[in-house]
């Protein structure tokens, strides 16, 4: 497509960049170079641009690229002087925009190449790379950038030094970060700036080293700004200690330099409400508009969780409706707030309803608004409706919680649905989710508690087994009881003998059963042996409930003139 050098001056405006970025895009795509270094290409068709290449042109083509290497193909054409007769030379922003491009896709060693080619890099570049490697979880290719930054900057790497710390903070290595924070602030070389500071506090805060933080933050070595602050004030808030946050809001008062937000205002809101103070949230509300300050969607989410924490539903659909006439727009938090309080209320029925009224308004709950409705659902005990959920979820391609599952499996034990309760512990892998000890646990609990129903048991053990998932005292317990309720007193001694090997002990009430159930048999004797057993190899912690049990049964069994046995301890 060939352009007339009288349509576009070189000097164009946004309108006519973006179309010459266009057009340049379709003929990139054309040419569709798919390597860094296409030297069987001819960029010819490109010439037809030359006249019209400037910054804002090349940064705006740099940006429409979907194809890293069409981008990088460009941004070689226009540097070379053979193709441009206006003597174009790229500026410090198209090397930034092409850096974070070849960045964006893990083209580490493209950029590397091109800047150091050009002379271009720079603390600032490399800033980038560090930020680019911690983005994909490579700490160690972040460490690399920071030491070479300090190479190519003569120590003076403030942005790298930022950089490497917010990478490691990120990544939670808060030791790791500590040291690179006590190796740059005493390095004379490089000036800390409030940032430096303020990522350090964070780091502290996200672990809950608030005192730490806090240190950080008397001994700041300039002015700390209003982000300082709200890191300060959220630390405290997350630990609960609401004293200590309002001080650092009170110094935030005081400073000079800065003032408080509709950030701060918001997080001293929501620490009250989570911790259940709603009145004093309210008042910290009040304040906030008398300082003019604007509440935000974030602030009056907090409200309406801490109403609906009360059970005070039908005030936060006030105060939604509230929010609204401010022209803010609710969103999936303040509905799974809604949903909650609703629940907490024991409006199980509105719940529902509720829930289905935001899937109509085309709002996309998550796994966690889903569990919420297949609880109410187990609780309203409709369990056939929760798997109707649990399946919506698996074909709106959204993975249920294994604690979603475990709850309708609970309901459906409970309510004697067992073959149900089977084929949906079988079928859970296929809908997106493993079953954990938890989910085989109530099955085959409740299946050993059934009659006839130990094949069953076998079977499902089997899976669990083969899934990786070991047996448990619990679990013991269940199936030697369920065992002697099938009448298998072979089955029950052998996996009697299996719990005693794993130094497990059996519950009372099993136990009881045993020894019943062999006392009938006219084991009599045989019992006290393996009872004996179990006292020498297990660590029974109330060993005279068991001898108790013990005792009268092997009573009971005399009394029906069995034979007669020891019944003193030993």
């Amino acid at each position: 497509m060939a352009l007339s050098t009288k349509t576009v001056s070189c000097h164009t405006q946004i309108p006519y960049v973006t179309s010459l970025a266009t057009a340049i895009t379709s003929c990139l795509q054309a040419l569709n170079p798919r390597k860094p270094d296409p030297s069987h290409i001819n960029p010819s068709p490109l010439n037809q641009f030359s006249h019209y290449l400037q910054p804002q042109l090349v940064i705006e083509v740099i940006i429409k690229q979907v194809n890293p290497y069409h981008a990088l193909f460009f941004f070689n054409w226009a540097s070379n002087p053979h193709h441009n007769p206006n003597c174009y030379t790229h500026t410090h922003q198209c090397y930034v925009a092409i850096t974070d491009l070849l960045l964006a896709h893990s083209l580490f060693s493209v950029a590397s190449s091109l800047l150091q080619k050009s002379n271009r890099l720079s603390d600032l570049m490399a800033s980038k790379f560090i930020t680019a490697y911690g983005n994909r979880g490579h700490v160690k290719g972040a460490i690399f950038w920071f030491h070479k930054a300090k190479t190519i900057a003569n120590g003076n790497c403030l942005f790298s030094c930022n950089a490497i710390l917010n990478v490691l903070v990120t990544a939670n290595r808060i030791s790791l970060a500590q040291s690179f924070f006590d190796e740059i602030v005493n390095d004379a070389v490089v000036k800390t700036d409030v940032s430096t500071y303020s990522i350090m506090i964070r780091g502290y805060c996200k672990t809950g080293m608030i005192e730490n933080a806090r240190k950080v933050f008397d001994e700041m070595g300039c002015e700390p700004n209003v982000v300082s602050y709200n890191t300060m004030i959220n630390g405290y808030c997350k630990k609960g200690d609401m004293d200590k946050a309002i001080t650092i809001f009170y110094r935030l008062l005081e400073s000079q330099d800065c003032l408080p937000d509709t950030v701060t205002y918001t997080t001293i809101i929501d620490g009250y409400c989570k911790k259940g103070e709603f009145d004093k949230a309210m008042k910290w509300m009040d304040e906030m508009k008398l300082r003019c300050c604007k509440p935000n969607l974030l602030t009056y989410n907090a409200i309406i969780y801490g109403l609906c924490l009360r059970g005070n539903v039908d005030e936060a659909k006030k105060l939604m409706t509230q929010m609204r006439l401010n022209g803010l727009k609710e969103n999936l938090a303040t509905h799974m707030s809604m949903l909650k309080g609703l629940c907490y209320a024991g409006r199980s029925d509105e719940a529902v309803n509720y829930f289905k009224e935001i899937i109509r308004k085309g709002m996309k709950p998550d796994a966690k608004a889903y569990g919420i409705v297949v609880n109410e659902y187990c609780k309203m005990r409709i369990p056939n409706k929760a798997i109707s959920l649990l399946k919506e979820m698996q074909s709106k391609g959204i993975n249920p919680s294994v604690g979603s599952f475990n709850v309708v499996l609970r309901t459906l034990m409970e309510s004697g649905e067992l073959d149900m309760a089977i084929f949906l512990l079988k079928q859970m892998r296929g809908m997106g989710c493993k079953p954990n000890f938890i989910s085989y646990s109530m099955v085959i609990g409740g299946l050993c508690r059934a009659n006839g129903r130990m094949q069953d048991v076998e079977e499902i053990l089997k899976d669990m087994l083969r899934n990786g998932i070991a047996i448990g005292a619990t679990m013991c317990s269940s199936l030697v009881m369920g065992y002697c309720e099938d009448g298998n007193e072979q089955m029950a001694k052998q996996v009697f003998y299996e719990t005693i090997d794993k130094n497990y002990v059996i519950s009372p009430e099993s136990f009881s059963i045993f020894v019943k159930q062999l006392c009938e048999m006219g084991k009599a004797v045989e019992v006290q042996k393996i009872f004996k057993e179990m006292c020498e190899r297990c660590s029974i912690v109330d060993v005279d409930s068991y001898w108790r049990i013990l005792d009268e049964q092997l009573v009971k069994h005399m009394t029906k003139g069995g034979e007669e046995v020891d019944t003193t301890k030993q």
